[in-house]
């Protein structure tokens, strides 16, 4: 396989790409097909050897991996091939492959992509435990974020909006800043530009700040200290600046203040119950579609190097990701194309991994616009030529307010929509039987976008060794809170 390695401690530029060899899997571990790969600011410290955690040369980087379950130890009990799934790993993300301890993976959420699921942990684990277990944050409190267009930091943005707070938001460029416009900070200020303390002064009509989120050190935090009012709490979150300021002890006893330190990992790891309910509420949240993480940029397996030194530089606003493939590989599918559209199919790789599903959700599609012209040209081949479908302008004066899609022509997208759901590669080919038990709910009007919600109802043998499947398809408006239609799915997979 091939793998971004690092043999001697030092800066990106001594990263190599190369041909590694897996070692056998254990009895506890599984084996993971990475599909994208986080980036965290312990990466570039963990390449210098400058982390607490000190991995034996030589290693890769990358501990915010998500992928697909290739293979699993006799004593795997939790996981099978074919799971999707995530996993902090500290290191060894930057792989087409990784084998970690089954103790260190979870699922990822229903309808989350690749992307995002190596994207959205690891921060916003970090910054809800800061805000909510050491900083105490309340409803109507001033929270100031430094490094606030950083991963942690806009994380920190949206969670202090989420609670309740007011949020000051600090950064260093006004680029940055409007990153953190986007989350819903209710102050800005460019800290390269402004005098941090004066201005946090005049924000708060003097009473100065409750919490101040601190992820950068360095200069900063000596003035965001004394931003703090009378009981506020300093949370040290790390040091981006790569110094570690010292702090005079009178600020925080003239203001009955508290500096409290946060370890996400140790955590976690201490307290793994409050750790787990967490994660299941930051799962609740992005399901219901109030976090989602802001990924800059997605680069190639060997533009990783490139992507930690960008990091280094300041230069990545939000969350960067890794995902396994070459730059020659990228211009055939193109990184950009990726960042708009990532959900990643379920993949069976054989009968027994398709059985093991029955009776549950197997995935959710991406959007699809039913554009005008995809009406028209259904209308033409069927010689369906209602005016509700293709008059435009008389159509506007109808309820819907303008032209609608055929109901079976939202049916025929379910084999594309359904393609994007899952794949069985193990099979030479896969003969769509239809639909049954069709209900038409809502109307899909012209220019909405449309997806396919999944779940595998039944599964039978069938002749000539084929596989019958039945698919209970959901098809959401995007927008609308009552689906286009409900159908059962037939196909049959040889």
């Amino acid at each position: 396989m091939k793998a971004l390695v690092c043999e001697s401690f030092g800066k990106p530029e001594n990263l190599s790409l190369k041909e590694v060899t897996l070692p056998q899997i254990a009895a506890n571990e599984v084996l993971i097909s990475v599909k994208a790969c986080g980036l965290n600011f312990p990466d570039t410290l963990i390449i210098q050897n400058l982390y607490q955690f000190r991995p034996e040369l030589p290693f890769s980087p990358g501990g915010e991996v998500s992928g697909l379950i290739e293979a699993v130890g006799e004593q795997v009990k939790k996981f099978k091939v074919g799971d999707s799934v995530f996993t902090l790993c500290k290191w060894g993300g930057f792989a087409e492959k990784l084998i970690v301890d089954e103790a260190m993976v979870s699922p990822i959420i229903s309808g989350m992509d690749f992307i995002n699921a190596a994207a959205t942990s690891y921060n916003y684990g970090t910054s809800f435990h800061a805000l909510k277990d050491r900083g105490f944050l309340k409803k109507g409190e001033t929270l100031l974020v430094l490094g606030a267009a950083g991963g942690v930091g806009l994380a920190a943005v949206e969670l202090g909006k989420i609670m309740g707070a007011i949020v000051i938001a600090a950064a260093s460029s006004d680029e940055k800043l409007e990153a953190c416009r986007a989350k819903g900070a209710d102050e800005l200020i460019n800290y390269e530009k402004e005098e941090l303390k004066t201005k946090v002064k005049e924000l708060t009509d003097g009473k100065g700040v409750d919490v101040v989120f601190d992820p950068v050190g360095g200069k900063y935090t000596n003035l965001a200290m004394r931003t703090l009012g009378w009981g506020g709490r300093y949370l040290v979150v790390g040091f981006a600046n790569d110094e570690i300021p010292q702090i005079p002890l009178n600020i925080p006893l003239l203001k009955g203040a508290s500096i409290t330190g946060v370890f996400w990992s140790r955590f976690s790891k201490e307290e793994p119950e409050r750790s787990k309910a967490n994660l299941k509420e930051l799962g609740r949240l992005y399901t219901e579609g109030k976090i989602k993480a802001h990924i800059s940029k997605v680069y190639p397996l060997d533009d990783g190097a490139q992507a930690l030194q960008d990091l280094m530089d300041r230069k990545v606003i939000g969350k960067a990701v890794v995902i396994p493939v070459t730059k020659e590989e990228a211009e055939i599918v193109p990184v950009s194309a990726i960042e708009k559209s990532s959900k990643q199919p379920l993949l069976f790789s054989s009968k027994e991994a398709v059985k093991a599903f029955i009776g549950k959700e197997i995935g959710v599609s991406n959007w699809v616009e039913v554009t005008q012209q995809m009406i028209d040209l259904f209308a033409e081949a069927t010689a369906d030529h209602q005016w509700i479908h293709i008059d435009t302008e008389k159509a506007k004066s109808s309820p819907f307010k303008g032209t609608i899609a055929h109901g079976y022509l939202t049916l025929s997208l379910i084999p594309k929509l359904m393609s994007q759901v899952y794949q069985a590669p193990f099979s030479a080919m896969g003969i769509n039987y239809g639909t049954e038990k069709v209900r038409f709910v809502n109307p899909v009007p012209s220019g909405s976008q449309i997806r396919a919600k999944a779940l595998l109802k039944h599964v039978s043998e069938v002749r000539n060794g084929g596989l019958k499947m039945i698919v209970d398809a959901t098809i959401e408006i995007k927008g609308q809170e009552k689906p286009a239609c409900f159908a059962e799915v037939i196909t049959v997979l040889y």
